[in-house]
C-alpha cells in the first residue's frame, strides 16, 4: 500500500469526533516525510497476544543507568532475530505494518523513546543473499516536535527537516 493510501486509511479509521480526522490530515505531511525516507511501506512489529508491542531496553555500556526503551521494526520476517520467539513462543508474533501507522502510534507509546526501522537490502542477482543491514532510529519526542510545529497557529511554512529520520 503506498503512502497516499496508508495516510486515507488513518483518516478514515480515526475516531469520528470532528476534531480526529482532521488532526491526522494536519500531521500527515510529518508522517509522509519520514516515512518518504524509509526503505519500505511495511515493517513487521512483534505483539505479545493481547497486540501490546514488544519493547526491548536497551542499556548505555558506558553508563547502565542510562537506558532507553525501542520497538524495532523489521523490513522482512527473515530479519527477525531467532532470540525475539518469533515463530518460536506461541506469545510472541510478527505483525505487518504500515509505515505511517508505525509512526503514527509511535506519538502515543509513553514508554518506548524510539522505533528503530531495520532496512535489509538484497542481492538483486540472487535475491537472496544479504548485502547490507542498516538502523534507522525514529525518537518519539523528535516526532512529536515535528508535529507542533505542524499544528502551531499563524505558523510559518514549516519544513520537515531532511535529516529527522
Amino acid at each position: 500500500m503506498n503512502l497516499e493510501a496508508q495516510i486515507q486509511l488513518l483518516i478514515e479509521n480515526a475516531p469520528k469526533d470532528g476534531r480526529t480526522p482532521k488532526l491526522v490530515a494536519a500531521i500527515a505531511p510529518a508522517l509522509s516525510a519520514i516515512a518518504q525516507q524509509l526503505s519500505h511501506s511495511n515493517y513487521y512489529i512483534l505483539q505479545n497476544l493481547d497486540q501490546e508491542w514488544v519493547v526491548t531496553t536497551l542499556s548505555n555500556r558506558g553508563n547502565p543507568q542510562q537506558q532507553k526503551r525501542v520497538v524495532y521494526a523489521f523490513s522482512t520476517l527473515q530479519d527477525i532475530p531467532a532470540s525475539y520467539g518469533a515463530g518460536l513462543d506461541p506469545q510472541v508474533m510478527a505483525t505487518p505494518m504500515p509505515v505511517t501507522h508505525i509512526l503514527f502510534q509511535l506519538m502515543a507509546l509513553e514508554p518506548v523513546d524510539s522505533i528503530v526501522f531495520l532496512n535489509t537490502k538484497f542481492d538483486r542477482s540472487t535475491s537472496t543473499s544479504k548485502t547490507n543491514t542498516s538502523e534507522i532510529e525514529i525518537k518519539r519526542v523528535d516526532l512529536q516536535n515535528l508535529v507542533k510545529q505542524l499544528l502551531q497557529p499563524n505558523r510559518s511554512r514549516t519544513q520537515v527537516p531532511p535529516d529527522i529520520a
